[in-house]
């Protein structure tokens, strides 16, 4: 029999824990939180201090039996939940339940699932640190009273099934302006001149910079025509040639936020299953007869610091591999932000010498592009700065002045391992430029102007609306995910092309929560009651101080609420077509798979029906259906004949109506990382891709 139980959340992270550990003790999995507030009613008694009334989560009654009786038979108990506020009131609640002392040394924390790391923190147990506690019961008590105070005013106004809380309401918010900025934008026109120039041996681009010396924007035909009839003949003079050193620093080891927008970015994936992945690398991998290791660190955190163990061994590792030269000499001091915990270490590799291709073959896709995503980043913010030469050509006609840039890596350093993306996912490229002297001369080949107009600002993708509410201070790495995951569940929003975009229904809660109760949505407000609870958390502020105050100025708004706000009816939009069933009008109808058309007399008519799109493209299987554009359940496109079930004809890519110019076969337009490409489906031929 085990001396020692462990408790932990997870069963993956308690096989991968016992085998560290050894025979000494037994760790067990509680799944989670074993205690919670009821979800049938609000659960905080407001006149007693807004005391939380906890009861035992439904169907974890066997999971506490288990508990209790693994609990009398060891000598000693150990609670090693995640290192973060939630693992600290996951502990508590355990302790309270099993009768734990929680002034005892009884907590143990580490960063990563490795030996060495859980072995040292057994060594260091803690009693339960309760300004953690109380930082995790304050943000759950405010949710409850914003919630359940405010849904169920939404639910009798609006509709059933609706929800308001701090930060997704401040989400929301951001979509919505955006969209509202979009709406109101008005286009510019600009003219851009760009030119193909000839030396003896080369050609090159320039673009117009100005004239007489100065910078000039151009705005109008006109005034492209007046620039064009200032340049005589075909000869541009090199005025200056201006070279630069440039040291470019690497990216910093991944945040939470970080992670989600890169991987995003890179590698195509959502938040969600960003961190479901990670999840996985963190708990551990079954890396052969050695059975399961924790490939990366704690993957909740807003630290970039690195611990100088692992630090140093990706030193050796980058000078073994590399050479001397790509270390870095002198780190760069990274400015912490107010709004930083820096409770974790950054998201790395638990190894660097864990390489991803020493471990490919015991991962799944996913876990081998998110490992080798999140090691290279590490390894290449241990490096040393990339040096480039740039380059900076000034060409005069006539004191028309046209301008070439280019760079050229002179010493790779950390771009010798990873190169971070831009927000379209595009890389910085090398653009070479020939050697010219001043006053040499080179030859225009020709000149091209283009026309241009300003665009809105572009809608939020998952990543950009993360970096937000990061940059902002709304949210903390734990609460990205399922804020996201709340403002589509609710249909406050729908995604176009990866971009949130408003729905009706999100405006109406958005305005509605707006005139009732500002402070909800106010951004300045509630990046004050992050900082609120992160000072309850150092233990410099009271939680019930903070909810008090927070109460005493909702309770007015909520009670004014409660008599003034209307009843808002949402209409059904008409399909604009009748059901063939009993003849009545159908209307669109949003389910949880999102939007389908429903017949205007239910209850009495049930008919339901897909949305449905025709693209005029005839089947290329039956030849006498139409291809339509469907939805699958988790809302991805695809298309089908008109005459299924009996054609079974399905693509995922997209037909066109043309047929393949090599072999008549079928063409699809394929989605590809950086743009679209027109393939057949029955030979090699292909396209140009188009951006």
């Amino acid at each position: 029999m085990a001396e020692n139980l462990v408790i932990v959340e997870s069963p993956s992270k308690a096989k991968t824990i016992e085998k560290y550990l050894g025979k000494k003790f037994k760790v067990i999995a509680s799944m989670g939180h074993v205690i919670d507030l009821p979800k049938s009613q609000m659960g905080i008694e407001i006149e007693n201090d807004y005391n939380p009334k906890y009861i035992t989560i439904r169907g974890k009654g066997p999971v506490l039996k288990d508990l209790r009786s693994a609990a009398k038979k060891a000598k000693k108990i150990y609670l090693a939940a995640d290192p973060d506020r939630e693992g600290e009131a996951i502990a508590w609640h355990i302790a309270n339940t099993l009768k734990i002392d929680i002034s005892s040394d009884c907590r143990v924390v580490f960063n990563e699932i490795t030996k060495d790391a859980i072995k040292e923190s057994f060594k260091h147990p803690r009693p339960i640190n309760m300004n953690l506690v109380d930082a995790q019961q304050a943000r759950r008590v405010l949710d409850r009273l914003v919630g359940y105070n405010i849904s169920p005013l939404l639910w009798k106004k609006v509709k059933k099934g609706l929800s308001a809380g701090r930060v997704q309401s401040v989400a929301l918010r951001l979509i919505i302006e955006r969209e509202n900025e979009i709406n109101a934008f008005i286009p510019e026109e600009y003219w851009s001149i760009k030119s193909n120039v000839l030396t003896k041996k080369d050609q090159f681009d320039a673009n117009f910079y100005g004239l007489n010396g100065k910078k000039v924007e151009l705005h109008s035909d006109e005034e492209v025509n007046n620039v064009l009839s200032q340049v005589k003949g075909n000869e541009f003079l090199v005025q200056s040639v201006t070279k630069k050193e440039r040291k470019r620093n690497p990216a910093t080891a991944f945040t939470t936020s970080l992670l989600q927008q890169e991987a995003a970015r890179k590698l195509n994936m959502r938040a969600k299953k960003t961190m479901m992945i990670a999840q996985q690398l963190y708990e551990g991998i079954s890396l052969g007869s050695g059975g399961p290791v924790g490939l990366i660190t704690y993957m909740r955190t807003d630290s970039t610091r690195i611990s100088e163990v692992a630090s140093k061994e990706a030193i050796e590792y980058i000078q073994e591999t590399f050479g001397k030269e790509f270390v870095a000499i002198e780190k760069k001091s990274e400015k912490k932000s107010d709004k930083v915990q820096d409770a974790h270490e950054a998201i790395r590799p638990s190894s660097t010498l864990r390489t991803p291709d020493t471990v490919k073959n015991h991962l799944s896709r996913d876990q081998y592009r998110l490992y080798k995503l999140i090691w290279e980043r590490f390894i290449a913010s241990q490096m040393a700065p990339a040096i480039l030469d740039t380059v900076k050509i000034d060409l005069v006609n006539n004191d028309v002045i046209f301008r070439a840039n280019g760079s050229v890596v002179k010493f790779p350093g950390f771009m010798k391992v990873y190169i971070e993306s831009n927000d379209d996912g595009t890389e910085e490229k090398d653009r070479l430029l020939p050697e010219l002297a001043e006053g040499e001369k080179v030859k225009l080949e020709n000149i091209i102007p283009e026309q241009h107009f300003t665009q809105p600002p572009p809608r939020y993708t998952e990543a950009r609306l993360v970096k937000t509410l990061e940059e902002i201070g709304v949210g903390r790495p734990s609460t990205y995910v399922p804020t996201l995951e709340t403002i589509q569940k609710r249909n406050y929003v729908s995604l176009d092309n990866k971009r949130f975009v408003s729905t009706e229904l999100g405006q109406i809660v958005f305005k509605l929560t707006h005139e009732f109760f500002p402070e909800i949505i106010n951004i300045e407000f509630t990046v004050k009651m992050e900082k609120d609870l992160d000072q309850i958390e150092d233990g410099i502020t009271n939680w019930i101080k903070i909810i008090d105050d927070f109460y005493k100025g909702f309770e007015p708004h909520l009670k004014k609420a409660e008599i003034e706000m209307q009843k808002v009816e949402i209409r059904d939009e008409p399909a604009g077509e009748d059901c063939e069933v009993c003849g009545n009008p159908m209307v669109f109808k949003m389910g949880r798979y999102g939007k389908f058309m429903a017949c205007s007399n239910f209850p009495d008519c049930r008919n339901t029906k897909a949305i449905v799109k025709d693209i005029n493209v005839t089947c290329p299987s039956c030849k006498d259906g139409k291809i339509i554009e469907r939805k699958s359940k988790k809302n991805r496109i695809f298309y089908g004949c008109s005459h299924y079930p009996d054609c079974d004809f399905l693509s995922w890519d997209k037909p066109i109506a043309r047929p393949c110019p090599k072999c008549e076969g079928m063409l699809v337009e394929k989605k590809l990382k950086k743009g679209i490409q027109v393939q057949c489906v029955s030979c090699e031929y292909k396209e140009e891709q188009q951006m």
